[in-house]
């Protein structure tokens, strides 16, 4: 399975030339180009890329802005998620949490993840043989995290934040991101080896790029996880 992270500069104003477009993940196996999100700033281009399917975390524009003008390809999301694209040109196709499908020759299991009552979010976890990966962009906690992360190789989640978590109380719900330490937590609790944090906030973005994967990798091997910052263009093989 091969991972190109197209896009890793999360919902922020700030952008670098390493974090330059919105979050956005091209998985590539044999018989299958499977697109995971696509912000506004991918608008117009998504027939170049060539995938064959789409899959969407959430409705929020930074991860589906670019569905506006239709797709080439079916896109997958969560009735909830298609629900709030309604007046997007699509070709639906609907993926129940916890139910795991075939996109060509690739399994995908949607898993719920706390990050939005408005646009409520799943992260997916991806198979091909023995490469498991597990992608979440936007995630405040996992609902059932040893379901999602059990047997994952690569963990790619949430750089929006370190140190201190962002969220908010809304109708007496937390929504907002996790920090990247929580998340190695989780990666450490069910053993995922390795971890790469892409839709970087500007507390990543802003500081220079090998502070910030001295600072993740620093991060990774206090809790024992091989841990890195995504790059525009970067590509790891699982």
């Amino acid at each position: 399975m091969r991972l190109t992270f197209l896009g890793t500069r999360g919902n922020i104003r700030m952008a670098s030339a390493l974090h330059r477009y919105h979050s956005s993940l091209l998985v590539v196996t044999e018989g299958a180009r499977v697109l995971v999100d696509a912000g506004d700033d991918w608008r117009g281009r998504l027939a170049a890329l060539a995938p064959d399917a789409i899959l969407v975390t959430h409705a929020h524009t930074d991860h589906a802005g670019a569905l506006a003008d239709g797709a080439p390809c079916p896109v997958y999301a969560t009735a909830a998620t298609h629900e709030l694209l309604a007046r997007y040109p699509l070709e639906r196709r609907v993926v129940a949490p916890g139910e795991r499908q075939r996109v060509g020759r690739l399994a995908v299991t949607a898993h719920q993840a706390t990050h939005s009552l408005r646009a409520p979010a799943v992260g997916y976890r991806l198979e091909r043989g023995r490469s498991r990966v597990f992608y979440v962009p936007d995630v405040l906690e996992l609902v059932d995290p040893a379901d999602a992360l059990r047997g994952v190789r690569l963990y790619a989640g949430d750089g929006a934040t370190h140190g201190r978590r962002i969220v908010q109380r809304r109708g007496g719900e937390a929504v907002g991101h996790a920090t990247i330490e929580a998340q190695l937590e989780w990666c450490s609790a069910y053993g995922v080896p390795e971890a790469v944090f892409t839709h970087c906030g500007s507390r990543i973005v802003r500081i220079r790029p090998e502070e910030a994967a001295a600072l993740v990798k620093r991060l990774g091997e206090e809790r024992g996880v091989a841990a890195g910052v995504a790059v525009d263009g970067m590509v790891i093989r699982v």
